[in-house]
This record gives structure tokens, C-alpha cells and sequence, in this order.
């Protein structure tokens, strides 16, 4: 089992930066590809961002590319989202996902979650 903890959201007001984190406990990360989802209220969850076991291969949503970036820390069993040049309309609940070797953009495909953070851009 993983547990995923999210943090760093807040309130920002737009062309903000904010830097989310999540910690996993239970098991070492290295062999798991990880990923940002966000959700607005009433909207479905959204793809924003994933990364590989690694760290080298990343994909990004064409709504945040260019201004997030996703990383990761395995020695310290943590995932990274910097947030730059927000918008408005970047505010969602952030979830941290997790799934073993292999994961596409669809939530489904992940099975480890955390509780999720809330960001909220104003204008």
C-alpha cells in the first residue's frame, strides 16, 4: 500500500506561483509512475500532469503546459508540482496519484490517491 499527502495550496492571485508537494509513506516510489489530477466544482477530475519512475519522461496537459512543471525526489519518497502563471481557472482540488510501472492519463488507471489540496486563483 501507498499513502499519498498533498500540500502547498492555498489561495494566490493570478500570474502567482505556488508549489504543491506530496509525500507517499508505505512503500518506496521509484517503481511507480505518478501523476497530478485537479477538479473544479462540478467538473469531472482532470489530467494535469505525469511523470515516470525515473523522473525523465514527462507529459503535461495542453491547459497547463509551459507553466507547470512536475518533478520528483525518490530518496525522499516525494512528488512536486510548481505552479506558475496561474489562472482563474486553475482553481481545483490537486490530487496526487500513484500506479505501479505504468500509467496513462486517464484516473482510472491509477489506484494510490491522496486526499487532494485545494488552490484557489483569484483575479
Amino acid at each position: 500500500q501507498v499513502q499519498l499527502v498533498e500540500s502547498g495550496g492555498g489561495l494566490v492571485q493570478a500570474g502567482g506561483s505556488l508549489r504543491l508537494s506530496c509525500t507517499a509513506s508505505g512503500r518506496t516510489i521509484s517503481t511507480y509512475v505518478m501523476a497530478w489530477f485537479r477538479q473544479a466544482p462540478g467538473k469531472e477530475r482532470e489530467f494535469a500532469a505525469r511523470i515516470s519512475t525515473g523522473g525523465v519522461h514527462t507529459y503535461y496537459a495542453d491547459s497547463v503546459k509551459g507553466r507547470f512543471t512536475i518533478s520528483r525526489d525518490n530518496a525522499k519518497n516525494t512528488l512536486y508540482l510548481q505552479m506558475n502563471s496561474l489562472k482563474p481557472e486553475d482553481t481545483a482540488v490537486y490530487y496526487c496519484a500513484a500506479v505501479y510501472y505504468s500509467g496513462t492519463v486517464a484516473p482510472s488507471t491509477y489506484n494510490y490517491w491522496g486526499q487532494g489540496t485545494q488552490v484557489t486563483v483569484s483575479s
